[in-house]
């Protein structure tokens, strides 16, 4: 594949965490969040978004996410990693994860935690974006079981503020 091919970034919040007494790592999904997490993979497999690649934090809520979305997609031959950098981390350390991909990957998602998922989302995000979408994020912010979708083209390498543009952010029901 070449460096420069169209590639894809879906940015996945994790679904409703439960708050019982354990560490914040270790919070399990929330009665919501185990219906938020299938019906995002429905959204994900009706707008035919199934990655090759999955980048997902080491939390527990996280992995609950994805397993539970992932479930819904065609799609069973992926590379997936569990990746202790993204839990709590900022937009640019995100950015510095992303760097790593390899190159034969066009089309990843990233499972993460606010508030850096919705700061990575508005940092990649170029002037090109959908501009109702990307208001709609900064005023509404980025909900649990939220996905943003954004397209570039380019090598991971080339990931940098600006590099992206946001063509779709999808609000889950929140109730």
């Amino acid at each position: 594949m070449s460096i420069n091919a169209p590639r894809r970034i879906t940015v996945l919040r994790h679904a409703k965490a439960d708050w019982p007494q354990v560490a914040d790592h270790d919070r399990p999904l929330a009665d919501r969040g185990r219906h938020q997490a299938p019906a995002a993979g429905e959204w994900l497999a009706d707008s035919g978004i199934d990655p090759d690649y999955v980048l997902c934090s080491t939390s527990v809520r996280t992995r609950e996410t994805w397993k539970l979305a992932a479930h819904e997609l065609p799609k069973r031959n992926r590379k997936t990693v569990f990746e202790a950098r993204i839990y709590e981390a900022t937009a640019g350390e995100i950015i510095e994860v992303l760097q790593e991909t390899p190159e034969e990957y066009r089309d990843l998602i990233l499972v993460g935690h606010n508030p850096g998922v919705q700061n990575l989302v508005e940092v990649l995000a170029g002037d090109e974006s959908l501009g109702d979408e990307l208001s709609r994020l900064r005023q509404g912010g980025f909900p649990t079981a939220g996905i943003a979708v954004l397209d570039f083209e380019g090598s991971w390498k080339s990931v940098e503020p600006g590099a992206a543009r946001l063509v779709s952010f999808y609000v889950p029901p929140q109730d």
